[in-house]
């Protein structure tokens, strides 16, 4: 029954701009590989796009470990990443208006901590 649901909800948010969402994510990933210096933060944009394209009976794990990591997710926040949060945490309460619209708003309320510093965390298939 849960994989069922999980299918369902990953058509629904799909349909919803999810879709949407992971083309404009890879769209910005592969302009960012373009350059050599923009390869590490592209990669980070089509991780993010294969996440937001199929959210549902997914999770991340984070590993904090790292200077580079952190100096990575640094320069993430001060260039994208608080906007990026910010837009996920505004989506998912537009979504929370509606009893419907729950599950959706914990799909983006989910994406916030990637969006914010994508360095480090590894997406995962929940068990």
């Amino acid at each position: 029954m849960g994989k069922t649901l999980n299918l369902l909800g990953n058509i629904l948010w799909a349909i919803l701009g999810g879709l949407e969402t992971a083309v404009g994510w890879a769209v910005g990933g592969i302009i960012l590989c373009i350059t050599i210096i923009g390869i590490p933060f592209g990669l980070q944009c089509i991780k993010m796009a294969g996440f937001v394209v199929w959210p549902f009976g997914r999770e991340v794990k984070r590993d904090q470990s790292g200077a580079g990591r952190f100096i990575l997710n640094l320069l993430w926040v001060i260039i994208i990443g608080l906007v990026l949060a910010i837009s996920h945490i505004i989506m998912g309460i537009v979504f929370a208006i509606t009893i419907i619209g729950i599950p959706f708003a914990k799909q983006h309320f989910k994406m916030v901590g990637i969006a914010f510093a994508p360095f480090g965390t590894t997406i995962v298939d929940k068990k």
